[in-house]
């Protein structure tokens, strides 16, 4: 049951948007007055949007370790990412190779497929192993198999199952590779590795408000603005910012990077519990790396259990909590993260934990779940 006093109680799927962090929703409130002008204007109100804008982008850059003029700003965390795996394959000659993990968001492979018909990109596959690893040594041999390689793609750890994946140890292995790097799901939760050439990151995954995302780009790296040119400042966006927006999100991140040493221990705590309480339920089966994972997300599979039936009956108990496999409403196919890891692709959940979850909520939610599985078991027959 929802607490009123605590309108997120119960809610357990940060990995698809964290709660408004309370720093960015002060930012935002005292953003919206002074930064609604345009600020490539030269006027008293542009000049103040102007220097709001250049504040999110400094203290961006300093919470994620980076330079001031490697951040942009981008109306997504999907737009950033076609940026900039369609900015790396542009810079160079048409026809190309990109080598992507199988385990990569859509948006990535959204991004693949239309290089393929607009730059006539060539496209290839790595496999991962069971725990969803990109296999190093796969990725070695399609290297030295390819011909014309202009691009990597891999992520730094997993939207669906959290295993972190070897950023750095690839980029050796792939020495003069731009490598791209989906930081979506780990941005501001862990430090980004290093090794990549262009990484891309969404402010409402980290607590900042939904429309923002954060496009870096090295200094010396070879991108180029794959879309039409825009007249603004900065050339690898477009259009006008939300400037209040953009300030929001820098201060959700700066906090959250401050917290998360003590937040990343309590949730790798939390999640082991439920790594762990969630086996005890029969034909159960937990995926994803048990230790080279983020903090805040676990995902298992029921066996005799439809997925999207599960997160329904969840909801319906008060805990809201995601899918990551199942016939989406969406696409109707299963998930090919699961499938490239060769795991159950029906009735899995994914549990993500927000910077506030409860340790209380956590023992609720275990709790009641073996009742919702037996019952849905039940009712097919089983």
């Amino acid at each position: 049951m929802r607490l009123p006093s605590d309108p997120h109680a119960g809610y357990l799927d940060a990995a698809s948007a964290e709660p408004l962090h309370p720093a960015a929703r002060e930012a935002l409130l005292a953003a919206l007055d002074h930064g609604w002008a345009d600020p490539r204007r030269l006027h008293g109100e542009a000049r103040n949007a102007r220097l709001i804008l250049d504040n999110a982008r400094e203290a961006t850059a300093a919470a994620l370790g980076v330079r001031r003029e490697e951040v942009s700003f981008t109306s997504s965390g999907t737009d950033a990412v076609h940026r900039g795996v369609l900015g790396l394959l542009g810079a160079r000659r048409r026809g190309s190779t990109l080598l992507h993990s199988a385990v990569e968001h859509s948006s990535v492979l959204h991004a693949a497929d239309w290089a393929t018909g607009v730059l006539d990109t060539r496209v290839a596959s790595i496999p991962v192993d069971r725990s969803g690893r990109v296999a190093l040594d796969e990725l070695g041999g399609a290297l030295r198999a390819g011909s014309g390689l202009h691009a990597l793609a891999l992520q730094s750890a997993n939207h669906e199952v959290g295993t972190l994946q070897p950023v750095e140890a690839a980029a050796e292995v792939a020495p003069g590779v731009p490598l791209f790097m989906d930081a979506c799901a780990s941005m501001g939760r862990l430090p980004l590795p290093h090794g990549w050439s262009v990484a891309a990151g969404s402010a409402h995954k980290w607590g900042g408000p939904a429309g923002v995302g954060v496009l870096l780009v090295r200094k010396g790296s070879p991108w180029r603005n794959p879309y039409p040119v825009d007249d603004r400042v900065d050339e690898r966006g477009s259009g006008f910012e939300n400037i209040p927006a953009t300030l929001a999100a820098a201060a959700a991140l700066q906090a959250v990077v401050a917290d998360r040493t003590e937040t990343n221990k309590r949730q790798h705590a939390l999640v082991a519990r439920v790594r762990e309480a969630v086996t005890v339920i029969p034909d159960v089966e937990v995926v994803g790396s048990p230790d080279d994972r983020l903090p805040h997300l676990v995902t298992f599979s029921c066996l005799y259990v439809d997925g999207e039936a599960l997160v329904t009956r969840l909801a319906e108990k008060g805990f809201g909590v995601a899918s990551g496999s199942a016939c989406t409403a969406s696409t109707l196919a299963p998930s090919h993260v699961l499938e490239a890891m060769g795991v159950l692709t029906h009735g899995n959940v994914r549990l993500s934990l927000t910077t506030t979850t409860t340790e209380d909520e956590v023992d609720r939610f275990l709790a009641l779940l073996p009742g919702v599985v037996r019952d849905l078991r039940a009712e097919v027959g089983l």
